[in-house]
């Protein structure tokens, strides 16, 4: 397991990508990549924000939580849904293993895949950049500031040295 020290948090905050105002603002961007990029979408606000502007996720990973407080926003698509456990402030070998296997069932059978976690999916975002496909396209949510669109290809060496700034538990 990975655990993020309390004096790197705010390093952890920045941006892995365009920080875009809204989903509808990223759609653009999206669109323009064609339908060859696996879609990822990380958080409640941000899986439900694409639902409701027609992208359907390959991989949606949420944690039935908005800022800490339990979500009304219902995730509902044609998907396979697969749970993992993730404590506040890591990244748990199940979660690995969760999303890779997520990733398997996209590509060797074409499925929509929803992760549930149970804990908080904030850092999912680095093992996604790390073992997504060449082409994907990952979307979380920034609290108070929209919604970031990373670009594995662009971002694969930042999450990596991300990885090397975590601790080891």
């Amino acid at each position: 397991m990975l655990v993020l020290k309390k004096e790197m948090r705010s390093e952890f905050k920045k941006p892995i990508g365009t920080l875009y105002p809204s989903i509808s603002h990223a759609k653009g961007s999206l669109l323009s990549k064609g339908d060859k990029s696996l879609v990822i979408s990380i958080g409640d606000v941000t899986t439900r924000k694409m639902l409701d502007e027609g992208i359907i996720p390959d991989i949606g990973i949420v944690d039935n939580m908005i800022e800490r407080e339990p979500s009304d926003h219902e995730i509902c698509y044609d998907n396979v849904t697969l749970k993992t456990k993730n404590p506040s402030g890591t990244i748990t070998d199940q979660l690995w293993k969760t999303i890779k296997e997520g990733f398997s069932l996209v590509e060797k059978a074409g499925y929509n895949v929803l992760i549930v976690v149970e804990g908080e999916e904030d850092l999912s975002a680095i093992p996604c950049i790390v073992m997504a496909p060449s082409g994907s396209l990952i979307f979380y949510g920034q609290p108070g500031e929209g919604v970031v669109l990373c670009e594995v290809d662009k971002m694969k060496e930042k999450a990596e040295d991300l990885i090397k700034k975590l601790e080891e538990a």
